[in-house]
């Protein structure tokens, strides 16, 4: 048995978790705080209209986001299994395939949209004060897109063939380069918003250097095969990782719904109160999907080997951290909500009024966020692809967009930023209903946690 296996098979599981869950979160806690630095810095080098416009453009990056998840997840997915299984050439085909088709989708893609970019940007929100920041980071996200998307399904695959540290490092690497960068060009080169862009990218493409350092190694079973596209491999590819691409897609619904449901009540001042939150909120957020990256390898592998009860106790351990992790952040988010919204400059007191009010009532969300997030990774890997879709389109599109409804023409702002809170509440209820009638925390009946080999 190799040494991969042995891990996975024979070391008590909360120790397994432990060894991906504390590089995921460690990676993407340092990439959240990279992205709230690039908020900092441009918040009091360029003010608040100017980190609105940032806000606006982020759907884009999003989408792109959406589809490295929505293939790499998929594929990762079945990359797992197949190593569960023991089936190597297998797993190498499954991953070639996968990264051949993320580039692809994402060059035609950015094309399509760098020919029509006034018009998207109009239809992400864009108004004449913010267009021209729109502009310019969204220019050099919709040229050098691909980088990220490449970036994005390398760390998964990588930390899908027992090597979350290196992910880890990759990511922590990129986050301090593009925090360096930023300074750099926005205070030295004082580049504007295309230098945060342009430092996003090039922080990003170091990034894939460093993760490209895994095909070199002697464990590493990532290798580039001959392969054809055949149809049920597809299928099978999009269809696991639809929750994944609908769960980014809903941070661009999220987006593009708050910022035109905030500027239809509080205008201006409401947008950049918001992208403040959404910066706030991108920490936390990179968290919750660090749980869910975490525990998708472990679920995939034991599927594969057909080790049931340690997928059990898994998704009961994962269940508890998150848990525990949201009622950590709403407290945060309840007391010291002043703070967090002073860590992006100085605003006027009616934007700091809205902000600080946003960060109060937002964090509530985070009660049922984190178990969300984990369930819908646990019920993506295990098989049940319509109760983890339901969760994604459910939390941040349905219920979201009834909540932006209704909610603001009777509360106003204080309702818009309700509408996140109360959809994921409503989506944890009915997650608990559905796996009590499962009894899926509810340990196997036999006896043995290891299968003999």
């Amino acid at each position: 048995m190799k040494e991969f296996d042995k891990r996975m098979e024979l070391e008590p599981v909360w120790k397994v978790l432990l060894r991906y869950l504390i590089p995921s979160l460690v990676g993407m806690l340092l990439m959240s705080v990279n992205i709230v630095i690039d908020g900092i810095f441009v918040g009091h080098k360029l003010g608040g209209v100017a980190l609105a416009g940032i806000n606006i453009a982020v759907p884009v990056f999003s989408l792109f986001t959406a589809i490295s998840l929505w293939i790499g997840i998929g594929g990762a997915t079945q990359y797992s299994f197949a190593l569960g299984e023991k089936d190597i050439p297998k797993a190498q085909l499954i991953f070639t395939r996968s990264v051949i088709m993320v580039v692809t989708i994402t060059l035609f893609l950015a094309v399509l949209a760098f020919l029509f970019r006034i018009p998207l940007a109009n239809f992400l929100g864009a108004n004449k004060e913010t267009l021209p920041y729109v502009m310019d980071y969204m220019n050099i996200l919709l040229v050098f897109g691909f980088v990220l998307t490449l970036e994005n399904i390398l760390s998964i695959f990588v930390r899908n063939d027992g090597d979350p540290n290196l992910a880890m490092i990759a990511l922590i690497v990129t986050a301090v380069c593009n925090v360096i960068l930023n300074y750099v060009f926005l205070f030295i080169f004082e580049w504007g918003v295309a230098g945060s862009a342009a430092a996003t990218i090039t922080a990003i493409a170091i990034g894939v250097i460093i993760l490209a350092t895994h095909f070199f190694k002697k464990t590493s079973h990532l290798h580039f095969r001959k392969f054809n596209f055949t149809k049920d491999a597809l299928v099978k590819t999009f269809s696991i990782g639809l929750p994944s691409f609908l769960s980014e897609l809903g941070i661009s619904v999220f987006t593009m719904g708050y910022n035109i449901a905030i500027a239809a009540v509080a205008g201006t001042a409401g947008v950049a109160a918001f992208s403040v939150l959404n910066y706030s909120h991108s920490v936390i957020l990179m968290l919750f999907l660090g749980m869910s990256s975490a525990i998708q390898p472990l679920i995939s592998y034991y599927r594969g080997a057909r080790l049931t009860i340690r997928e059990t106790q898994t998704i009961r351990l994962a269940s508890k951290v998150a848990i525990s992790s949201g009622l950590f952040f709403f407290i945060i988010g309840l007391f010291f909500a002043k703070q967090i919204v002073g860590m992006f400059g100085n605003f006027e007191p009616e934007m700091e009024a809205l902000a600080i009010m946003g960060v109060r009532i937002f964090f509530s969300a985070y009660l049922f966020m984190g178990f969300n997030f984990v369930m819908m990774t646990y019920f993506q890997t295990s098989g049940r692809i319509k109760m983890a879709t339901w969760i994604t389109i459910a939390r941040e599109m349905i219920f979201m967009v009834i909540f932006l409804l209704i909610l603001p023409p009777v509360f106003g702002a204080a309702g818009v930023f309700a509408a996140i809170p109360v959809s994921e509440m409503i989506v944890f209820v009915s997650v608990l209903i559905y796996a009590s009638r499962q009894h899926l925390f509810r340990m196997p009946a036999e006896s043995k946690i290891v299968k003999s080999k």
